[in-house]
């Protein structure tokens, strides 16, 4: 049997394992294995395990995964997503849609600590939909609103899709994470007019609270200012050449830390439930992430990259009809698949094509995790639309969808932006120092 022939098994059952349940780094592992002993022998695929296995747990720069979700359990069991939610309703709740424009400023301030959009989603699923509702807001909205808030995790730095992005295409981690910084303001911007454009055009939709004083303001900034200078410390020190990554991750664990137990809000018992969240994602990324390295191994003997390559570009539909096809695919993966097993699976495949059209990778792995964003959303799987499902029980998922529809418009517009004008994700990184 050739190997374009097993390879196209090996997708058809990796396909198949993924519809009967089975964990996507399982399933990828396994069938990678098999397809690699299938044509090189069982011996060597079996010394590829542990070799794999071993090297990815211990593998220095892999460790910016762990301290950066150790950084964000620690921010998240602090409670400082309830202070960043009211600290921005102070300054914009009295506008018309101000508590969904406070809701995305605080789930921006969150995703940019904790990399999660998945916790970013359940957490403001507790801490602003209740506030939106007893002001009156529909429940359509609110909840679309948290679910668009969410897909900020994907963007802001630190991501943890964003550093998978990088482990697999060997790209500057550190340099992803800048690159992400313009692209994310600009989605918490346009997210924001699209609020007060909704508010304009809808009178009577939205409504308004009463306006808090300065000294109302000033306390509440008290309260969030600490986790925000955390954020820009870590973050400037990547820019500035003073950490790598990793560093930078272990920095921001420690920051996280001190400020948990100065504030007085890091007990014991939050502690060792942080420890135990950050090693639960941990072992679940890197559990996927060797799955992918031996489907990665598997697909490079089978040359599947090299023959997507040749096939995609002698299309003859230009660079940017082939980048439409490769969006396209993630969007229609986005109703299938979650953004973490999207991008392990199929970024060993794409980037070889995107490099040989002369795309920038930095700039293609900002695309990539905004088209996924979109998968977070959309129907008819939409991971944050599930965990806010799960966490508001008296919400239908049809009325959540209605609530993002204007999101999605506003993520697709953005999306045209960032391709027309790559220079939003690359100009930062472009003067990082080191």
């Amino acid at each position: 049997m050739s190997p374009e022939a097993v390879a196209v098994i090996g997708f058809v059952s990796l396909f198949v394992l993924m519809l009967l349940r089975v964990p996507v780094g399982m399933a990828m592992g396994l069938v990678g294995i098999t397809g690699f002993g299938y044509l090189t022998g069982f011996a060597p695929a079996l010394k590829l395990v542990g070799q794999t296995t071993m090297r990815t747990v211990t593998d220095y720069s892999f460790g910016v995964i762990p301290m950066f979700l150790l950084m964000g359990a620690f921010v998240s069991v602090s409670g400082i997503s309830r202070e960043l939610f009211r600290a921005a309703n102070t300054f914009v709740g009295h506008w018309k849609g101000g508590l969904g424009i406070a809701t995305i400023a605080a789930c921006g301030g969150f995703a940019a600590i904790s990399g999660s959009s998945v916790a970013t989603a359940a957490t403001f699923s507790a801490v602003a939909y209740p506030e939106m509702r007893r002001f009156g807001y529909p429940q359509s909205f609110s909840t679309g609103v948290i679910a668009v808030g969410g897909t900020l995790g994907a963007m802001l730095p630190p991501s943890t899709v964003l550093a998978v992005y990088g482990i697999i295409t060997q790209q500057d981690i550190g340099k992803l994470f800048i690159a992400g910084v313009v692209p994310g303001l600009l989605a918490i911007l346009m997210h924001m007019i699209t609020i007060g454009i909704i508010g304009v055009t809808r009178p009577g939709f939205l409504p308004a609270g009463k306006k808090a004083s300065w000294s109302e303001r000033a306390m509440a900034m008290r309260d969030v200012w600490s986790p925000l200078l955390l954020f820009l410390f870590v973050i400037g020190g990547l820019y500035g050449g003073f950490f790598v990554p990793t560093e930078a991750g272990a920095v921001g664990a420690v920051g996280a830390f001190i400020i948990g137990i100065l504030r007085g809000k890091l007990t014991k018992e939050g502690i060792l439930q942080s420890l135990l969240q950050a090693t639960r994602t941990a072992a679940a990324v890197f559990t996927v992430l060797i799955g992918a390295l031996c489907f990665g191994y598997f697909l490079t003997i089978t040359q599947t990259p090299q023959n997507v390559t040749e096939f995609l570009t002698g299309l003859g539909i230009g660079p940017y009809g082939v980048l439409a096809l490769i969006l396209l695919m993630y969007l229609v993966l986005g109703c299938l698949m979650d953004a973490m097993a999207m991008v392990i699976l199929t970024v060993p495949i794409v980037f070889p094509v995107v490099t040989s059209l002369g795309f920038d990778p930095i700039w293609f792995g900002i695309i990539i995790v905004m088209t996924v964003e979109l998968g977070l959303i959309h129907p008819p799987v939409g991971m944050n639309v599930f965990v806010i499902k799960s966490v508001i029980k008296d919400v239908n998922m049809s009325t959540i969808f209605v609530g993002v529809l204007p999101f999605v418009i506003t993520d697709l517009i953005r999306l045209v932006i960032l391709i027309l004008f790559p220079l939003l994700a690359t100009w930062l990184p472009q003067r990082m120092i080191g």
